[in-house]
């Protein structure tokens, strides 16, 4: 991890253990089990400093001890440190740290060196990731309920990158099975409806708009011929043009795959029979009433499966057990499936088939996003009762679409708020960070303008606010271990939204161009640059712009 990544909670903490131990050399802090890392947090009530440890309260369970005594026993034993200007406790047992102006101010050198990656980790050094997300069906415009899959896939991608892994983004292609016919059948029918040939539309059909848009545009170029064509050759004509539309609708939203994978694929290399023939061999597989069946009880399911239909059709299970045994032959190291809530009962049934085959899935990882609503309406693909992702982005533009897919945690069901994703002030997040970056850029432009330049002398940098920002600049190495950690990139959402907050502040309180203060103007010239980089950074994560200009 580079010098300025380091987090200031880990070194903080490597401090308490310090004191702690050396308590226990002197005799003042009872003989007891410390914990490998201490907990640091930032302090609850600023009058108490900067961050603060329950540590005292956490030895007292074990030693009996009074929780005020044992802080009072750490503190006067903690190291000197450049870190931290001074030390003390709270009731009723808290450590507390006051962060020193001179090292804060340090770090904005080290901020301005290190450039973008001045937060960037070696968690996955030399390791590989995979992270699969969106894989819709090709048979239909992608829904805003993908797009929030495609968001938070993205974006934890971004933070892997960040944190050292070189990472494979990859859509899994469903273009294989009954659904495909469904789908050629649907389109045949407004084809042959176009040309004013009888054909019916049942239930069973797709019934978006789409179709009839495309099966329009197909007669316009291709006339009666189509009459006579098959359903798969319609079946083909939908999946080509469905996936030139979700590739398009993916770059909207700032997302290039770098893998496509083709379920098909699974079908026509053996892999679906070898997984038969090796679920069987294994005993893991029963014939009964003319299907395949999985024994998952076996594995510790809580009913068998069926994986080949009395028809002969697979059911997904089977190509999901063959699509997760490609990717751990592929070797990643951490592989990463962000499954829609749709997908909940389905996945701990591939583990099991992964487990019954005698793999090590240890290394792949579920993060399960909840569906989205606008406006109340649920996403609906086969009635062609939903709101397109390309529609919202029309709507309400790609960058605002990609934040407020991220702003809450997966797990949590999503609320589109369409009315303030249209406000163009700062209730709208979107336009509050980004403004905070456009407002960085034009202090910078008008310095440039007027030749007033950035000094390296940091120690003029000296007012609250303007450690306040410094701090949360140095926040982002933590936020992204966590991200990483939890795989949780909402966590960026809500630290950009901080640190833009602190850049409004720090605008607000602090005169940046001070005429007659030139140590004091070049020092905070510098920290406005040093808040440029930190917040384009966390906007280039999530995928989102980071405007020069508003």
């Amino acid at each position: 991890m580079n010098e300025a990544a380091q987090r200031i909670p880990a070194m903080l903490s490597a401090l308490l253990l310090q004191g702690a131990r050396a308590a226990q050399h002197a005799g003042t802090l009872p003989a007891c089990e410390l914990p490998e890392i201490a907990p640091v947090a930032p302090a609850k009530n600023a009058m108490w400093g900067d961050f603060s440890s329950a540590l005292p309260l956490q030895l007292a369970k074990t030693t009996g001890a009074k929780p005020a005594d044992l802080a009072a026993a750490i503190q006067v034993c903690i190291p000197v440190s450049a870190l931290v200007e001074r030390t003390g406790c709270s009731a009723p047992g808290f450590i507390n740290f006051t962060l020193a102006p001179a090292w804060l101010a340090q770090q904005v050198e080290r901020i301005l060196q290190r450039g973008s990656a001045y937060a960037d980790l070696d968690l996955g050094r030399s390791k590989t990731a995979q992270v699969e997300f969106v894989s819709a069906n090709p048979t239909g415009p992608l829904s805003v309920g993908r797009g929030r899959g495609g968001a938070i896939g993205d974006t934890l991608a971004n933070v892997l990158a960040a944190a050292g892994y070189s990472v494979t983004r990859e859509y899994y292609f469903n273009n294989a099975g009954r659904q495909m016919r469904v789908l050629g059948e649907s389109l045949q029918v407004r084809v042959l409806r176009a040309l004013g040939m009888p054909a019916e539309l049942t239930a069973e059909h797709y019934q978006g708009e789409y179709l009839t848009e495309l099966a329009q545009k197909l007669v316009a170029e291709h006339g009666a011929a189509l009459a006579g064509e098959s359903i798969e050759h319609f079946k083909d004509l939908a999946e080509a043009d469905m996936f030139a539309n979700i590739r398009g609708t993916l770059s909207r939203l700032n997302i290039q795959m770098d893998v496509f994978f083709n379920e098909n694929s699974l079908y026509t290399d053996g892999s679906l029979e070898r997984v038969l023939q090796q679920l069987r061999s294994a005993g893991y597989l029963f014939d009964q009433e003319g299907a395949v069946w999985f024994a998952a009880t076996r594995c510790g399911g809580p009913e068998d499966r069926v994986l080949v239909k009395s028809t002969g059709e697979p059911t997904y299970r089977l190509p999901d057990i063959a699509y997760h045994c490609n990717k751990l032959a592929r070797g990643f190291d951490l592989i990463v499936d962000v499954l829609g809530a749709d997908h909940k009962d389905a996945f701990p049934d591939v583990m099991r088939g992964l487990q019954a085959l005698g793999h090590n899935a240890t290394n792949i990882r579920l993060l399960m996003n909840q569906f989205v609503t606008v406006k109340g309406e649920r996403m609906s693909t086969r009635a062609g009762r939903f709101t397109t992702l390309d529609a919202l982005m029309d709507e309400v533009g790609a960058d605002v679409v990609r934040f407020f897919l991220l702003m809450r945690s997966a797990e949590s069901h999503l609320e589109f708020d369409l009315d303030l994703a249209l406000e163009q002030n700062e209730k709208n997040p979107v336009f509050y960070v980004q403004y905070a970056h456009a407002r960085l850029c034009s202090v910078l432009r008008k310095a440039a303008a007027e030749g007033v330049v950035r000094g390296a002398t940091m120690a003029q940098l000296a007012h609250p606010t303007e450690h306040t920002l410094v701090r949360r600049l140095l926040e982002l190495p933590e936020i992204l271990e966590l991200v990483v950690r939890d795989l949780a990139p909402h966590h960026l959402t809500t630290y950009a939204r901080e640190l833009a907050g602190s850049v409004h502040a720090f605008y607000r309180d602090c005169r940046i161009v001070e005429p007659g203060q030139p140590a004091q103007t070049a020092a905070r010239l510098s920290l406005v640059e040093a808040a440029r980089i930190g917040l384009a950074r966390a906007l280039q994560l999530l995928g989102v712009a980071a405007p020069q200009e508003m």
